[in-house]
């Protein structure tokens, strides 16, 4: 288990990380979310052992981040981090070795995830002859070579197609499986809600929104009706006190209302049309993530 327990990092007087914590249990995968300079980066690198928090402390199975505990840990930066005039094999052997492990070692898992993503016969070929999609696979087998108890994962997906994210999101889940703690991050709020049980949101290092995902959306006030259906008096729809807007998107009507309450008196005002479909659903992350942050700026 991950521990992150009231770390505070200040650069001067700019507050980096404002009194943060969160936990990550075994086999979890957490989403750690928040806008460029929302502290994500700084997060990571006091998790890893890089930095030191002014306050606070950051434990992995009860131990104290050190050198030690850090060959535990894989990361998957946004910014690839390869060293391009290597071969696939030069590559994960160096990583290999930081990480503490002997060249036998290191062969078999090569072997075993270049069969896995299906780039067996890159292992000799340079980085800097991969692919962008490829060169993220080998980003990806770099941080897990060593079997680590904790992954960090931003953008992991960044230059793939959609066959090489299932493949990823497979490989992800199969660490998680085996009792790894993930922690997530991504712009693109579709996979956050795909992986992650829990999440934080940061802004300007503070913690705005944490918990379960399924918490945080029900929680939310706002709800989103779908109907689809002939006849449809959309502008009497709009006239409902509480609806916010009313969108025509790929053939179906989305309602935006204030809340659930709103729901009864737009199924009443539709019940004698023609209706096909008629859904009231969670809003998406995505937009808790623009009202939340937007509040915060306002």
């Amino acid at each position: 288990m991950l521990k992150v327990e009231n770390i505070t990092k200040k650069y001067g007087d700019n507050v980096a990380v404002d009194n943060l914590s969160f936990t990550v249990d075994e086999g979890e995968i957490f989403g750690l979310l928040g806008e460029n300079g929302a502290g994500k980066t700084t997060t990571f690198r006091i998790i890893m052992g890089l930095l030191e928090p002014n306050e606070g402390k950051v434990t992995l199975d009860g131990k104290k981040i050190d050198y030690n505990e850090t060959d535990y840990i894989g990361f998957v930066t946004e910014e690839r981090s390869l060293l391009t005039k290597l071969s696939v094999q030069e590559q994960i052997e160096f990583y290999g070795t930081l990480k503490g492990l002997d060249k036998k070692n290191i062969t078999e898992r090569l072997d075993y995830w270049l069969e896995r993503f299906e780039i067996t016969s890159y292992k000799d070929r340079k980085i800097k002859e991969l692919s962008k999609g490829n060169q993220q696979k080998i980003q990806f087998i770099s941080a897990i070579i060593n079997e680590p108890k904790l992954l960090i994962l931003d953008e992991p997906f960044t230059g793939l197609d959609p066959i090489n994210v299932k493949l990823m999101k497979e490989a992800i889940y199969s660490l998680k499986e085996k009792g790894c703690s993930i922690i997530f991050s991504s712009h693109q709020m579709e996979y956050i809600e795909d992986f992650c049980e829990k999440l934080i949101l940061l802004v300007k290092g503070k913690s705005i929104l944490n918990g379960k995902l399924a918490d945080i959306k029900e929680s939310y006030a706002k709800k989103n009706i779908l109907i689809k259906g002939n006849d449809i008096d959309i502008t009497a729809i709009k006239k409902i006190k509480g609806v916010i807007s009313v969108e025509n998107t790929r053939g179906e009507y989305l309602i935006k209302v204030e809340n659930k309450s709103v729901a009864p008196k737009v199924f009443a005002l539709v019940k004698n049309s023609e209706i096909t479909k008629y859904d009231v659903v969670e809003p998406t992350l995505n937009e808790i993530f623009i009202e939340a942050v937007g509040g915060i700026h306002e």
